[in-house]
This record gives C-alpha cells, structure tokens and sequence, in this order.
C-alpha cells in the first residue's frame, strides 16, 4: 500500500478553483458594499437637494488620482500577459511599478480630502453635508486600495521567488481583477460625486 512518504511532493499554489471562487466571493462582496453605499449616497444626495453648500465644488485633484488609477489597472493588465510568457521579471516591475502609482493615487486622495475638510462645506456645515458623504466614501475606497498595494508587493515579491509562470498565474489575474474591480467603483463614485456636487475645481 503506498504511503505519502513514497509520493512526490505536489507544490500547490492558491490557482485552485476553491481559492478562485473565494476571490470572485470576495470582489462580489465588496461589489455589494460598494453599490449600497453609493445607493446611500444617491438617497442623502436628493434630500439635501436644497442645501447651499451642498453645490460647491470638490477638488481637482481627484480626477488627477484617477489617471494614477487608471494607469494601475493597464499596467496589470499588462502584467497578465507578461507571466503567461514566463517573463516574471518584466511582471514584478509592472507591479512594482502600479504600487507606486497606487501610493501616488493615495497620497492625492488624502490631499483631496484634506482640502475638503479644510473647506466651507464642513466648517461651516458642521460636516453635515454632501461632501462629509464624500470624503467618508473616498476614504473607504482608500482602504481597499491600501489593500491592493500589499497585495501588489507580495505578489511581486513571489514573482521574483519563482512561484508564477506560464501555468501558475492565478494571484496575478486576481490582483488584476481586484484593481480592474477599484478603477470601476472609483469611476461610478466619480460620476456620482460629480452629479450631486458643484463639480471640480481646483481648489474648493
């Protein structure tokens, strides 16, 4: 009777089809959290449809965080291509290079929020109004990107370790997806954001 001590040692990555359910449940749950918050967002947007403060303007450098994002998500998309063609070096750099922007998009964020804190709308409004909702919903994106730069660098580092290839590449689709998924919902709070306030401006 064989015993496992006989058995070669199967090196297992997390490309398995369970592993990638639970990715697609994860994007599904944050798509949920996502959408109903906007939903929120959209009802507390109507009923102060009349409030004065509620028109000013939102910073411009939101929109210069969103070219920093929309950059992340072609160069893992790149990404995807490059391991599927064993070239792991060329894909750590698409990654090292994407947590880069990704923290350059973060630090505009908090500049974004940082001004609209600092503005009329909250000082005077007592952070009661459209643009408390907003900077509470960027940051909460905010916090899932810093998530997507931890996964960046673990996958790179493991890139550079040999653990992807041409057959093996799952994490690297997933961290793809999960960005391709943040570019998404940012672009819809955009939208939204854009709608329900004055609009940008390069200073609020």
């Amino acid at each position: 009777m064989p015993t496992s001590a006989t058995q070669p040692p199967i090196d297992r990555l997390p490309t398995d089809r369970r592993f990638q359910q639970g990715g697609w449940l994860f994007l599904g749950s944050l798509l949920v959290f996502f959408l109903s918050s906007i939903l929120l967002y959209g009802f507390y947007a109507y009923s102060r449809r009349g409030d004065a403060l509620s028109a000013l303007p939102i910073p411009m450098t939101f929109l210069v965080s969103t070219v920093c994002l929309l950059g992340i998500s072609l160069l893992v998309h790149i990404a995807t291509r490059m391991i599927r063609r064993e070239r792991r070096v060329a894909t750590a750099a698409l990654m090292g290079i994407s947590a880069v922007l990704a923290i350059v998009f973060t630090g505009f964020q908090i500049l974004s929020m940082y001004t609209m804190l600092s503005g009329p709308a909250v000082q005077q409004g007592n952070g009661k109004g459209l643009v408390g909702m907003v900077i509470v919903l960027a940051f909460l994106h905010a916090l899932h990107v810093a998530g997507g730069i931890i996964s960046l660098g673990l996958v790179s580092v493991r890139l550079l370790q040999g653990r992807y290839d041409h057959e093996r590449h799952w994490p690297v689709d997933f961290a793809a997806q999960y960005w391709h998924f943040l570019d998404i919902v940012w672009l819809c709070m955009l939208l939204v954001f854009w709608t329900t306030t004055g609009g940008f401006a390069w200073s609020s």
